[in-house]
């Protein structure tokens, strides 16, 4: 099955949507909440416990762009005016204006690679002489030594992923924090899906660049029933194991039975007025796929 090319938010939309949340993105627990919003500073944003991870890159936009940095920050200090989990999505939709971008050279020179195809990983033609079950083996002792996530995906799961992303090719994904939650963009490039932080877009805009892609590969589905998925990330931002939690949502979200979990995604896309949240939290939780990563953020139990 070939990919073909989406119908794509724009930067300006995606970071439209959620300028009425939390300042940069971050859920805390009510109380701490409310202490977010009560501090001073530039709008809230040295009191939120990911400042310090993009403080650079604030900085910069402070000294670079002060026209776009002191846009944001008027938008944060609207923020502070909202009720307590107010949120306004809707309201910021029609930012819209351009398409999103496919790799920048920005990314590039971060280390990810444009245009990566699956024959740059491995000799497609000798892999079709091979059964699925050996191109499984194959995939997973190439990237068993590599710091990254891969995956092998059915192809009949893939299908129903992809018949949903032409229609819906963005979402949010909550990741869980020790503090809460730090919410990331997802958004689909053909085969390609881009995860970009919501507080690297809300701080950065459309400067703000990718922190994970995941590649899909369907060359080898019509005759094999598999697609083969990799990704390349940003490890100053997120770790391995961050990484697998963001790419399981995507099936959790798009290739789930269950009516109402993809009807989040399609409410975001198509109804973004009605859209809330703490309903992708909920989804989270209950699928139960954070607990790991959550219990590696614990401290160890003291022992006796």
């Amino acid at each position: 099955m070939a990919a073909g090319h989406l119908q794509q938010l724009s930067r300006g939309a995606l970071l439209g949507r959620f300028a009425a949340l939390r300042p940069l993105g971050l859920l805390l627990p009510r109380p701490l909440l409310r202490g977010v919003r009560e501090a001073g500073g530039d709008s809230g944003l040295e009191v939120n416990p990911f400042y310090e991870k993009y403080q650079r890159k604030i900085q910069q936009l402070r000294k670079s762009n002060p026209e776009i940095f002191e846009a944001q920050k008027e938008k944060a200090s609207d923020m502070k005016k909202q009720p307590v989990g107010d949120s306004k999505q809707a309201e910021f939709f029609r930012l819209m204006e351009k398409k999103f971008q496919e790799l920048s050279a920005k990314e590039s020179k971060k280390g990810f690679t444009k245009n990566k195809t699956l024959d740059s990983i491995l000799n497609v033609e000798m892999m079709k002489q091979k059964k699925p079950e050996e191109i499984k083996q194959i995939w997973k002792q190439y990237f068993s030594g590599e710091d990254t996530v891969y995956a092998v995906i059915p192809g009949k799961t893939f299908d129903v992923m992809w018949k949903r992303i032409q229609s819906c090719p963005s979402f949010l994904y909550a990741l869980p924090r020790k503090e809460g939650y730090e919410f990331f963009v997802g958004q689909w490039s053909r085969a390609e899906l881009h995860f970009a932080s919501l507080i690297n877009l809300q701080t950065r805009g459309e400067a703000a660049t990718s922190q994970l892609i995941l590649y899909h590969y369907p060359e080898l589905q019509e005759d094999k029933g598999i697609v083969l998925m990799t990704a390349e990330m940003d490890s100053k931002f997120l770790s391995v194991p961050e990484a697998q939690c963001l790419a399981s949502q995507v099936q959790l979200f798009y290739a789930t039975d269950r009516q109402e979990t993809y009807g989040l995604v399609e409410m975001f896309n198509h109804r973004p007025d009605e859209f809330k949240y703490m309903s992708v939290i909920a989804e989270l939780e209950q699928s139960r796929l954070g607990d790991e990563l959550r219990s590696q953020q614990q401290p160890p139990a003291s022992s006796y």
